[in-house]
């Protein structure tokens, strides 16, 4: 589904058809930046205000999770400089927004590969998850370093060698076992994923955990989404039949 550029005024959600995780990859930073005729940093920058409207609006739904897919695997490939502005911005959110989180009653949790980044980078997430554990309002997921592609093979992988070591029997691993060994072990899975920018592209997000999940496309660039676009998404989701695989009685 495409979204228009405004979602107003904000539908009548049905409160007990709320999705309780939400998924987002946050497009058109760069872009939203172009056309004013900014560099790309400030467009990341911006796109730091709408997360925190995006916080708010899950508050404001009672969504339990919501996961942001913050910085790729092959984002590396992108300009050193503007990979720089990235790492520092990250670094910048997660001091300057830990207290709120923790106010706020938000528990932050990293699915990706911390190792890869700055050391100075990763202590102070692991300090943010670490003082803010407790917190069950609301799980704020960030995807870090991360691809669908590279989770799914570091699974198999520790799955091989839990097999090998007599630690896990082949019959054992089903759906539930497997999960285990992904970044979102205690997760559920998404039930809404959100792209917004325009695109209409999965880009190597989540692949084991969407499934069923449902799937809403926005043409918004990420800097100007706020809750008016959220709560179009989730009423578009409301409006869908989610069969799993299944078929309607009746």
């Amino acid at each position: 589904m495409k979204a228009g550029q405004r979602a107003e005024p904000r539908p009548r959600l049905d409160p007990t058809r709320i999705p309780r995780h939400v998924a987002i990859i946050m497009d058109g930073n760069g872009r939203w930046a172009r056309q004013r005729g900014l560099p790309r940093s400030e467009g990341h920058r911006a796109g730091r205000e709408a997360v925190r409207r995006a916080l708010e609006a899950c508050r404001d739904f009672s969504i339990g999770y919501l996961t942001l897919y913050a910085f790729s695997t092959e984002n590396w490939r992108r300009p050193p400089e503007e990979v720089d502005d990235l790492l520092v911005l990250l670094q910048e959110a997660v001091t300057a927004e830990a207290e709120t989180l923790d106010r706020n009653g938000i528990r932050l949790r990293v699915s990706g590969d911390l190792e890869q980044l700055p050391q100075a980078v990763a202590d102070d997430l692991r300090r943010v998850m670490d003082h803010t554990r407790d917190n069950d309002r609301l799980v704020l997921n960030c995807a870090l370093n991360y691809g669908g592609r590279a989770e799914v093979l570091q699974a198999v992988r520790r799955v091989a060698e839990d097999a090998a070591a007599g630690r896990i029997a082949p019959g054992a691993i089903d759906d539930a076992a497997f999960a285990r060994y992904l970044y979102t072990d205690g997760l559920p899975d998404p039930d809404l994923l959100i792209r917004t920018g325009g695109e209409q592209r999965i880009s190597n997000f989540l692949l084991w955990q969407i499934a069923y999940t449902e799937l809403y496309f926005s043409d918004v660039y990420w800097p100007d989404f706020d809750a008016s676009h959220m709560a179009a998404a989730i009423e578009a989701f409301q409006q869908r039949r989610r069969r799993f695989g299944g078929v309607d009685v009746g």
